[in-house]
């Protein structure tokens, strides 16, 4: 078992800066998800770990170890990729025991390891065939025994479920975590879909532009966005923004000139703002409306209605349960949950916590 520690880590390529005096720690056994959008360092700073990509400053700590210099061979971490990275003339059998035959382990000891890891995995009527035999999810489960079986103390996984139909990946997203909690090695999920991080790790770390934006559970990071990105970036569908003035009454002026009634911004009177609305946090309740939308499309999902609206000129995205009985064009009132509102300085796009 082993934690990690990065200090000052950076990354160069040529001028440009990819990840930028980067600190973090990662303890013992922890399942922790590196998310944020395309280019923003998150599988650049996983191959550092792993010794695929050289560190142009700071140290990598494997145990209290420096690994910098130690080659990828030496460093007992397994890395599960998204092309899967199997080869394509060798057995399930032969991709999950190469690692085990590369070091020369005895036959005995490596049918025993390739045995447990298709039993844990449901690979076992399946490790005679190519992996051109085998289907997405199939293929993706070798490639996690043929980490498994060398009994890493480290694994890192590199956007292992991109590749995978919707309902696959959500039933790799449960084989992972279950094989994370049996085995109890620290994992690092690098993934750019913040619905995997929610439901898998037990700590989220959202990068942005090489610079790490805020670290937390995933309730933290739901609940309690330390700025704009993290708020907008968490959360399906996204979180709505509305810009504007808090007004003397504690209300808030929007750009357009409406006035968001029966609020209270954690600001002064005059101070420009973002509130943040989640889309279920909000409901067409003419008891307690706020505003009045437009609503432009009423979008069934099963479950719940996405309702896509019109804010004086603003968009508006509700999340209701169950089906929305809305026409288009039509003028509705709306509500807000006050107690779950965000609000976020314009300036400094920090969130803005009441005293």
């Amino acid at each position: 078992m082993s934690s990690v520690s990065l200090r000052g880590l950076e990354k160069h390529y040529g001028t440009q800066r990819v990840i930028a005096q980067l600190d973090l720690e990662i303890v013992d056994q922890e399942f922790l998800a590196l998310v944020g959008p395309s280019g923003c360092g998150k599988s650049t700073l996983l191959r550092m770990i792993a010794g695929l990509e050289t560190p142009t400053g700071g140290t990598i700590l494997i145990d209290g170890r420096r690994m910098n210099e130690v080659p990828p061979m030496h460093r007992d971490v397994a890395m599960v990729f998204q092309n899967y990275a199997l080869y394509p003339h060798m057995s399930g059998a032969g991709n999950m025991s190469f690692g085990l035959r590369m070091r020369h382990e005895s036959r005995n000891v490596i049918e025993a390891a390739v045995a447990e890891a298709a039993g844990a995995l449901n690979l076992a009527d399946y490790l005679a065939r190519r992996p051109t035999e085998l289907s997405g999810g199939q293929r993706q489960r070798v490639a996690m025994g043929r980490a498994m079986v060398r009994a890493p103390r480290l694994f890192l996984f590199d956007e292992p479920l991109s590749n995978l139909d919707a309902k696959l990946r959500v039933h790799m997203r449960t084989e992972i975590k279950a094989l994370h909690r049996r085995l109890q090695v620290t994992s690092i999920y690098v993934t750019h879909d913040q619905i995997e991080a929610m439901t898998m790790a037990d700590r989220i770390v959202v990068l942005n532009g090489g610079s790490i934006e805020q670290i937390g559970t995933p309730e933290e990071l739901y609940e309690r966005p330390a700025n704009l990105f993290v708020a907008g970036f968490i959360g399906s569908p996204s979180m709505n923004m509305l810009p504007g003035v808090v007004a003397p009454d504690g209300g808030l002026v929007l750009e357009s000139g409406v006035c968001l009634s029966g609020l209270t911004p954690p600001a002064p009177p005059g101070q420009t703002v973002i509130l943040g609305v989640r889309p279920e946090h909000m409901a067409f309740n003419p008891a307690a409306a706020s505003a009045t939308v437009r609503v432009l499309e009423v979008q069934p999902t099963g479950a719940d209605t996405i309702v896509v609206c019109d804010l004086a000129g603003l968009p508006l995205i509700a999340s209701q349960r169950d089906y929305a009985h809305l026409e288009r064009d039509s003028e509705v009132p709306v509500s807000f949950t006050l107690s779950r509102l965000h609000w976020f300085d314009q300036t400094t796009k920090s969130a803005l916590r009441p005293n």
